[in-house]
Formats: structure tokens, C-alpha cells, sequence
């Protein structure tokens, strides 16, 4: 029997889509938040991503060290995370114990925000942000991302600063969460094996009294202007350098051509930067990714080597960037085409994989498509189309950033790759 799409809306709003399969051997049930950074106001920076901590730190009807243990009990695998667009809840089990799960992923969607625990919890954010500041990508990263974005709130750290997460109230939260946290702003995304119907009635009993807000995403154009910045640091003895350009956005059909061209030019083993700069020696790192959002995209080209290098290897990233689209053969992308259908297709291989990207799907477009029919979305892509979206967004205007020793006895302390 093949894998059978439902999907059903409660009164309230809330959405609940699934890909239900009767001979799978787990399921997996997330709750998708369309809110994240984006979606913050500038002083309280960080609210999403420390509104997902506290998500974990009790109910009305449980406590912290009870949410663990009912998880535990169930031997279920679950976690969240918070981006730039979404802050995602998931877990990931034996069928049998769905219901459950899906019982304690409902009730801690409705926390109890407590005074207490916020305080407590303030100073681990606080931690986790000196945490990534340790990290020269990271730090780079977000430089280049507020350079680039300027006033768009889509160069909002994820994290938030220290200032905004020790400035940020319990009050400030708890309004944010009653506006985004809403039934119309929610999806639950389920794969594997399931009654459908079940579900339905369980989540009608758990969420059905949950407020209904019509919040909306508020969109606002871009404004690059090519810039370049250049942060100096006693904390790393090599130089990184990140260039950051528009490319399509994930509603744009060209995103699947975009992709492919990054993967061409610096996504693998095989790509051009790395022959070109890794295999002969002359760099530690170097790749490009499109990374796709809601109603924008930006390419990244990223790079890591000796001072002494740093001139040469913007040379040949730009050499290899300006002869992309000439160079470009059959053979490249068949090659890249099929590594990226399979590991599409690996990522659909068990529930969790599919729950996921079936919740990112519907929180980005309101709609579903299969993994077959996207599986031939990307083996559609030609030749052509690399070269028309390379002649779209041609890697500029692009803002480009450098962290380098600013002294010639750096600490080795700092020299971490960027955070996984």
C-alpha cells in the first residue's frame, strides 16, 4: 500500500497534515511554528529561541523533570529548534506510543512560562551566546548578515544578543507567545504509521481550545548594496571570509537550479573550489550553498586559510564565480542532480525524515507535494536553466566579510569551523 496524504483543519485554525504508512515501523508527529527571528522586533531579539527553552521547563500539569521522563518512558527520540522562520517541536517512536507523545508535545506547547524558570534559564542563554562567540564562523556569520540585511529583521540572530536576552521580560515573552504561538499559526506534520482519524480526534480534545490570532508575517523588501567589512581578532591565526548574495527564494522555481550551481561550484568533494583550493593546498575550506528563505534566498561562499593566502584564494573564488556558467557540463549535472536526489531520498527513508520535511513544506507554501514529484522537479533542471539562474543572480551585489589575526601570536582557542 502506498504512502496516502491526509490533511485536516480543526475549527481553531490548526493545521494537521500527514503521510501515513501502514507498513512503516515508527512514527513521527512535530509541531510547526511559523515564527522565528524574523518575526521578532529589534529589543526583544532572541525571544523565539528562548521561548523554545522554556517550552521544556513545565506545564500546568507537569514539571520539567516530568516532561523528560515521560519522553523517557516512551523511549521516544525528541528535540526543537528555532531559526530565522520556524521554531519546530518534535519527537519520533514506536507507533504504539504516538498517542502519547503526541499528548506530552500538546501540553508543552502551552507552557507555564514561569517567573522562576525564565530567570534561571536568562543566564544559559546568556551562556550559549559566549558559547558561539567562540566560534569565528558564527561570528563572521552574523557580522555579514546584519551588514547585508540591515534594517530587515531577517539579520536578526537567531540567538539574540547578550543585551536583548538579559533586557527581554517574562511579560515581553508571554506576549509574544499568545500572538505567534496560535492555532492558524501552527502545523502539525505526521509520517508513518498511524490512524489518521485518531490522531484528528486526540489533537481536536488537546488543542481545540488553543486562541486563533490571524497573525500574519510581515514582508519588507531587500536593499543590498555590495560592502565589504573586516573584523580583527587575537582569538584565530587563520583568515575566513564569507560573501554573502541574492538568490532565489524558496516560493521561486529557480531555487532547485540554484542549488544545483552551488553544489557545482563549492558543495563537494568533487566541486570547483575544492580542486581548485583544497586539493592543491591552498585553503582549509572553502564551499558554497544556496540557502533559501520565505520571499528571499542569498547564496554563500565561504573560505578559510592562511593569512599570507587570503589574497590569492579571493582570486581564485572569484575566477572560479565569473567562468561558473562557461564551464558548466552534462556531466556536472548529472553528477550533482543524482547526489542530491539521493539524499532527498535518504532524508524520506524513515518517518522522522519525512515528518520534517513535510512540516517545513506546508509552513512554506500551504501545500504538499510528494517526495516522487519532487524527486522530478530536480532531475527536470538543464543545463539551461543553471546558466539562466547563474545570469539572474550572478553573485552580486554581494557583501563580503573577513575575520583575520590582528596579531601575529593569536590563541589557538578560536580556530573552530562553523557550528553544525
Amino acid at each position: 500500500m502506498a504512502i496516502d496524504f491526509k490533511q485536516a483543519k480543526l475549527h481553531n485554525g490548526l493545521t494537521i497534515i500527514a503521510e501515513s504508512d501502514p507498513n512503516a515501523h515508527t512514527s513521527a508527529i512535530g509541531f510547526f511554528v511559523k515564527t522565528g527571528a524574523r518575526d521578532e522586533k529589534s529589543e526583544v531579539m532572541g525571544v523565539s529561541h528562548f521561548l523554545e527553552h522554556m517550552m521544556f521547563k513545565g506545564t500546568e500539569s507537569r514539571s520539567a523533570e516530568q516532561v523528560d521522563q515521560d519522553f523517557d518512558n516512551l523511549g521516544a527520540q525528541h528535540n526543537a529548534f528555532t531559526s530565522g522562520e520556524m521554531t519546530v517541536f518534535y519527537a519520533h517512536m514506536l507507533p504504539e506510543h504516538l498517542g502519547k507523545a503526541q499528548e506530552i508535545l500538546s501540553d508543552i506547547m502551552r507552557p507555564s512560562i514561569r517567573q522562576a524558570d525564565f530567570d534561571d534559564e536568562k543566564s544559559v542563554i546568556i551562556e550559549e551566546i559566549a558559547m558561539y562567540e567562540d566560534h569565528p564562523f558564527w561570528v563572521l556569520y552574523e557580522k555579514v548578515m546584519e551588514a547585508y540585511f540591515k534594517t530587515h529583521p531577517m539579520g536578526h540572530r537567531v540567538l539574540g544578543t547578550r543585551q536583548t536576552v538579559a533586557d527581554l521580560s517574562r511579560h515581553q515573552m508571554q506576549e509574544y507567545f499568545m500572538r505567534r504561538y496560535s492555532a492558524d499559526n501552527t502545523v502539525v506534520a505526521l509520517a508513518g504509521k498511524m490512524d489518521f482519524d485518531d490522531v484528528v480526534s486526540q489533537l481536536t480534545d488537546q488543542c481545540g481550545n488553543w486562541n486563533s490570532t490571524q497573525t500574519v508575517r510581515e514582508y519588507q523588501a531587500e536593499d543590498i548594496t555590495a560592502s565589504e567589512l573586516t573584523i580583527d581578532s587575537e582569538k584565530v591565526n587563520r583568515h575566513y571570509r564569507l560573501m554573502l548574495s541574492p538568490a532565489p527564494s524558496l516560493q521561486d522555481d529557480r531555487r532547485y537550479a540554484a542549488s544545483i550551481l552551488t553544489q557545482i561550484l563549492g558543495g563537494s568533494d568533487g566541486s570547483r573550489l575544492h580542486w581548485a583550493l583544497i586539493e592543491t593546498g591552498i585553503a582549509e575550506d572553502a564551499s558554497a550553498e544556496y540557502d533559501g528563505h520565505d520571499q528571499l534566498g542569498q547564496f554563500l561562499v565561504h573560505s578559510v586559510c592562511n593569512p599570507e593566502d587570503a589574497q590569492k584564494v579571493e582570486q581564485i573564488i572569484s575566477q572560479q564565480q565569473n567562468n561558473l556558467a562557461d564551464s558548466l557540463t552534462d556531466d556536472d549535472l548529472l553528477r550533482v542532480r543524482s547526489k542530491i536526489a539521493t539524499n532527498a531520498t535518504l532524508g524520506g527513508e524513515l518517518p522522522a525524515g519525512r515528518m520534517q520535511r513535510l512540516g517545513r513544506l506546508w509552513t512554506y507554501y500551504s501545500e504538499y507535494w510528494s517526495l516522487d514529484e519532487e524527486l522530478a522537479r530536480i532531475n527536470a533542471v538543464t543545463l539551461d536553466d543553471l546558466k539562466q539562474v547563474n545570469r539572474d543572480f550572478p553573485f552580486e551585489p554581494c557583501v563580503a566579510g573577513q575575520l583575520r589575526p590582528s596579531s601575529p601570536t593569536p590563541s589557538l582557542a578560536g580556530d573552530a569551523q562553523r557550528p553544525s
